[in-house]
């Protein structure tokens, strides 16, 4: 699991000239949402404290750079934050700079090292992230006070970081061949999966409550399409057919639809399927005051995964949960011995 990239601890001084050149050290789970409202970042980073551990200063710099880690969308708005995530977001990303603060801090005082090799490719690395030499300079300049020495010295610190952490975490979340089966056999019901079917539909539905020429003009209109659905002769056929005449929101997918439990569709639509086979079209179907055309793709009985099917993301998962729970048992023995003030 890789928790850190040096691009994201270095880039942290480019907020201060660009806002938006910020790169993420981890994919960020938090997506805006449309009608979103955003406001302009309450953050000018000019490097003021807002933390110390164990008399180490953090800067709002700092702060700002795990922020937009957290949350990279504000760059398309410049620069600002969801109005009701922004306090949620912040301290989130005030928790992440002081427990790098402490990872690095424990790393030097097992004297851990970094070989001089991999400082000097991590270097040769961040430095492509530069259009030209002269903007490696200007940033070296801006926010490095023009020292190399201090480049390196940060490139280390997030090595060091990362070191400790797979050290303490990725090497110990581990989950061998033989935990994952007795996980397996002991919670064996959750891998019975029931009764699904994998299909296509068009659906053409009129308003909730239609005319007497508003039905009409639906059942014409649904008669046309069962003529030409009956027509066609593979899923990219019925799919290009859904997209073009299809009124439900699987037509942007070709009117594709995942495999679906069978108990928790219609009772028309399953009582279609039962008389179908795979690659065949249904007659209309009334569900209410609608027309569905569902052309079957594959019907799956109820059944328990294998647990070769399973294995693979079972070992992700749990491999995942363990090491949420190292890092956070890792964050606490961090924390006891550690004194930390937030300004």
């Amino acid at each position: 699991m890789k928790y850190y990239l040096i691009t994201a601890i270095l880039m942290a001084g480019l907020i201060s000239s660009a806002v938006g050149q910020v790169a993420s050290h981890a994919p960020s789970t938090a997506t805006p949402s449309k009608g979103m409202a955003f406001q302009s970042t309450t953050l000018q980073p000019t490097g003021k404290p807002v933390a110390t551990v164990n008399g180490a200063v953090l800067t709002d710099k700092d702060l700002l750079r795990e922020m937009y880690a957290i949350f990279p969308y504000a760059k398309q708005h410049n620069g600002g934050f969801p109005k009701a995530q922004e306090a949620g977001i912040r301290q989130g990303a005030l928790e992440m700079i002081i427990f790098e603060e402490m990872v690095y801090q424990e790393a030097q005082r097992r004297k851990m090292t970094v070989p001089a090799v991999k400082i000097d490719q991590a270097e040769a690395a961040f430095r492509k992230q530069f259009e030209s030499p002269e903007q490696f300079q200007e940033y070296l300049q801006m926010e490095m006070h023009g020292s190399r020495q201090q480049l390196r010295k940060t490139i280390e610190r997030s090595l060091l970081i990362d070191q400790l952490l797979k050290q303490e975490v990725d090497k110990k979340a581990v989950v061998t061949t033989a935990e994952l089966r007795a996980y397996y056999d002991k919670n064996g019901a959750r891998f019975q999966l029931p009764e699904s079917y994998t299909f296509q539909s068009i659906s053409i539905i009129p308003p909730l409550k239609p005319t007497a020429t508003q039905a009409t003009e639906a059942k014409k209109k649904a008669d046309e399409a069962l003529k030409q659905a009956k027509g066609t002769k593979s899923y990219e056929d019925f799919g290009l057919l859904a997209e073009k005449v299809s009124e439900d929101d699987f037509r942007v997918n070709m009117g594709f639809h995942r495999p679906t439990a069978a108990d928790t569709l219609p009772p028309q639509i399953v009582a279609a399927f039962k008389a179908m086979k795979p690659g065949e079209v249904s007659g209309l179907i009334p569900i209410e005051s609608a027309y569905t055309i569902v052309r079957l793709n594959a019907h799956t009985l109820a059944h328990k995964q294998s647990f070769d099917d399973v294995k693979a993301n079972l070992k992700t998962e749990l491999q995942q949960k363990k090491a949420e729970q190292l890092r956070s048992n890792l964050a606490k023995q961090l924390r006891a011995k550690s004194k930390i003030e937030v300004v």
